[in-house]
């Protein structure tokens, strides 16, 4: 039988996403032998998929403390971004030959929009470092041992260090570990929750996994004939049984199913929190012009309405409303399509604000992790040193990335989640070197 290959690390890093990646950078640049080790054949898979292939890196905002109000238990992360700012991420980057750019909201991107040149100064960097890559690496189990108790610092409860790593033809041998897996969002990239149980297991608590940032189903068939319809600077009020539980405004994206696109996306984390607390029916009410008041609309209707008098009403309105936007109005509207423009009544005029300005549609359910950007829920914020990202439990684990119970809305919030966890795991994991 071949004898299985023993290796010593400084640190070794378990997941080679955007959290894991960093972390093994940071903790290498600080001089710790470090292996990053992953199941997948290649790293950052989940990233190339960000931003719609484009790769959305981080917010363009460096206040701190408005940055964290903006995630699920965001006071935990004020050490890491104070440690890793959106700033910092923008000249890593950028210093190592991808420069970025920002657009709409703050959202940076590389100025090459393309996901595999962020992907690819990641893995030149961890080259540079000569970090050792265990790529379609299995783990297998922990193997724990009891710390000495004058090792335990008091805000611990310990469960022992963690002695030794099973791989399936390798075993090694950290000093500290680094767990980064990634929760159970977009599973097929690698993320299958596997993380929860390894920390369960050495005792850590698991908050109950829950997709977020999902996709939208709506009941109504006609949504279907949007499809592929970008609508800007959308308002969508949320009612549950006839109360109305909150309004968001953004960009939305009719889809088959229903809606996506970045409203829809920040909207599913509240609505999954009412799907959880009552099964009352949803409603959402869209305004598909919110700028623009009841009479500001009817104005410019019938502005253009009296410059096409002569024509018929499904040849007006195209300097108002996207081509696809405007058959779908027209023909939802029930109007007499070849009435004249100058025959519409001001009653009829009205039908068409008011489908504009109160759109009512029914929600279906919301899409699993299967098509979750992102997991909310995960190892509890509480059993981690925020200010290091060390667990309380097991002295020599840290944790970074969406395995850890926050998260945020989308636009690059969640990736500068990993790369600031990341940054301080390593750099912690690094300086925590004792034997």
């Amino acid at each position: 039988m071949k004898k299985l290959i023993e290796e010593q690390f400084d640190v070794v890093v378990i997941g080679a996403g955007p959290a894991g990646m960093m972390a093994a950078i940071r903790a290498a640049q600080l001089g710790a032998r470090v292996a990053l080790v992953d199941k997948k054949e290649e790293p950052g898979k989940k990233l190339l998929m960000a931003g719609n292939g484009r790769c959305n890196i981080t917010q363009d905002q460096d206040n701190v403390v408005e940055l964290s109000n903006l995630y699920k238990n965001g006071r935990f992360l004020l050490s890491a971004f104070n440690a890793f700012r959106p700033g910092s991420v923008q000249e890593f980057f950028t210093n190592n030959g991808v420069p970025t750019k920002v657009e709409k909201n703050g959202r940076v991107f590389p100025a090459s929009d393309k996901a595999q040149d962020v992907l690819g100064v990641l893995v030149n960097v961890l080259k540079e470092n000569n970090i050792t890559f265990l790529y379609k690496s299995h783990i297998v189990d922990f193997i724990m041992e009891e710390n000495n108790p004058s090792e335990i610092v008091a805000s611990q409860i310990s469960r022992g260090k963690i002695s030794k790593i099973k791989l399936k033809k390798r075993e090694l041998f950290p000093k500290n570990v680094i767990i980064a897996v990634g929760g159970k969002s977009y599973p097929a990239t690698g993320s299958m929750g596997d993380g929860y149980e390894w920390a369960a297991k050495m005792g850590h608590k698991i908050i109950e996994p829950m997709p977020v940032l999902v996709p939208i189903k709506i009941k109504e068939d006609w949504v279907g004939e949007l499809q592929g319809v970008s609508a800007g600077s959308v308002s969508i009020a949320v009612y549950q049984g006839g109360k109305k539980k909150f309004s968001n405004e953004g960009d939305l994206m009719f889809t088959h199913y229903g809606f996506s696109g970045p409203l829809a996306l920040n909207m599913s984390r509240d609505i999954a929190k009412l799907v959880s607390q009552s099964d009352e029916n949803i409603k959402f009410i869209l305004d598909l012009k919110p700028y623009l008041s009841f009479e500001q609309l009817d104005e410019i209707i019938l502005t253009d309405f009296e410059r096409n008098a002569d024509k018929k009403l499904s040849n007006c309105l195209h300097d108002v409303f996207s081509p696809k936007l405007l058959d779908f109005v027209l023909r939802y509207s029930g109007l007499d399509l070849e009435k004249h423009a100058a025959k519409i009544s001001r009653k009829e005029r009205h039908i068409l604000v008011n489908l504009v300005k109160n759109l009512s549609v029914t929600f279906d359910s919301l899409f699993g992790f299967e098509m979750a950007m992102v997991t909310s829920g995960g190892v509890s914020t509480r059993e981690i040193d925020s200010r290091t990202m060390q667990s309380k439990i097991v002295p020599n684990l840290y944790f970074a990335g969406e395995i850890i119970d926050v998260d945020g809305p989308t636009g690059g919030y969640n990736l500068q989640m990993c790369w600031s966890t990341g940054y301080l795991a390593g750099e912690s994991a690094a300086k925590n070197l004792k034997a």
